[in-house]
C-alpha cells in the first residue's frame, strides 16, 4: 500500500509543529516553500518535512491537504489551491484556519471539486506542547480525524456541517484571546499609574494575572487582527453587536505595532510585567 501523503499549506509555526506530528505517525509530508519567507524554510527543515518546488506540486502529491494560513489569506490561499485541483475529486482538503461560518462556507465554495472540511485547532502546536484539540467538521471530517496524529493532536468530529468547527472557534478564540486582550490593556493603563505589581497580585488571586501570555500574544497580533474581526461578523451574525470585537481587533492592530510583537512566537522571552509594559509602549522605528 501506498504511503499517505499529506500537504501543508503552509508551514508556519502551527503548520509545521502539525506536519512533525504526522510525520512522527509515518505519513510522508510535503509542502512548498514558494513564496514564503526565510523563517518558514528555517521551520520547515526543523520540522523534518518534504520541500517540493511549488503549490502545484504539492496539491498533485496529496492525498489530504491541510491549510494553515493567517486568518487574511484564507480566502487567496484557496483560490490559488482551487487553480490545481482540476480533476482532483477524491482529494480531500482541510481549511484549519480562524474565521467566521460564512467565511468558510465561502471557501468551500471555491473548493467545491473537493472533499472539502471545516476546522480549527484550539491550542499551541504540539511541537510547543503535545495536546491541541483539531475540531472538524463536514462530510469527510472523520478522514481527517483518523490521520496518524501520533498522539500529539486530538481530534474531535462536531458532525457533517461545514462551519460547524469554525463557529467553535469564534466562541473559544474570542474568550481566550478576548481575555488577554483585556490583561493587556490592564497592564499597559496600571504601567501608566505607577501600580502594574499591585494589579497583577489582585489578578494573580484569580489565576488572570498571564503576563507571559500577553508577551506570547503580541507576536500574533497581526494575525489576532483579522481573527476578531471574524468573530465580530459571527457574533453579528447571532444577532449581537459587533462593536465589542472590532474594538478588540484594534486593541491587537495597536500592539502589533509595538516592540513586543517584534519577535517570532516559536523565540521564549524571559521578560518581566515592567519589561513587557515599556515594550507595549513605543511603536518600532
Amino acid at each position: 500500500m501506498a504511503m499517505l501523503t499529506v500537504g501543508l499549506v503552509s508551514a508556519g509555526f502551527m503548520g509545521s509543529g502539525l506536519g512533525a506530528a504526522l510525520l512522527g505517525g509515518g505519513a510522508r509530508v510535503v509542502t512548498t516553500l514558494e513564496g514564503r519567507s526565510a523563517r518558514t524554510a528555517r521551520l520547515t527543515a526543523e520540522a523534518g518535512l518534504e520541500v517540493l518546488a511549488t503549490l502545484g506540486d504539492v496539491v498533485a502529491a496529496a492525498d489530504v491537504l491541510l491549510s494553515v494560513t493567517p486568518p487574511g489569506a484564507v480566502l487567496d490561499t484557496a483560490r490559488a489551491i482551487a487553480k490545481h485541483t482540476a480533476g482532483r475529486r477524491g482529494l480531500i482538503v482541510a481549511d484549519l484556519n480562524a474565521v467566521s461560518p460564512w467565511t468558510m462556507t465561502t471557501v468551500a465554495a471555491v473548493l467545491a471539486e473537493t472533499r472539502f472540511v471545516d476546522g480549527s485547532i484550539s491550542g499551541p502546536p504540539p511541537s510547543v506542547r503535545p495536546g491541541a484539540r483539531l475540531y472538524l467538521s463536514g462530510a469527510d471530517a472523520a478522514a481527517v480525524a483518523g490521520l496518524p496524529w501520533n498522539g500529539q493532536v486530538e481530534p474531535i468530529v462536531l458532525g457533517n456541517e461545514i462551519g460547524a468547527a469554525s463557529a467553535l472557534k469564534m466562541c473559544t478564540g474570542s474568550v481566550y484571546k478576548g481575555l488577554t486582550a483585556l490583561v493587556t490593556q490592564a497592564m499597559r493603563t496600571a504601567g501608566a499609574h505607577g501600580v502594574l505589581d499591585a494589579v497583577l497580585a489582585d489578578l494573580d488571586r484569580n489565576g488572570l494575572a498571564d503576563s507571559d501570555g500577553v508577551a506570547r500574544s503580541a507576536t500574533k497580533a497581526h494575525r489576532f487582527v483579522d481573527e476578531m474581526r471574524e468573530v465580530a461578523a459571527t457574533q453579528e451574525a447571532a444577532g449581537l453587536t459587533a462593536e465589542l470585537f472590532i474594538a478588540i481587533s484594534r486593541v491587537y492592530a495597536d500592539i502589533a505595532r509595538t516592540p513586543l510583537a517584534e519577535a517570532a512566537p516559536e523565540n521564549d522571552r524571559d521578560l518581566t510585567p515592567a519589561e513587557i509594559v515599556a515594550r507595549l509602549r513605543s511603536s518600532p522605528a
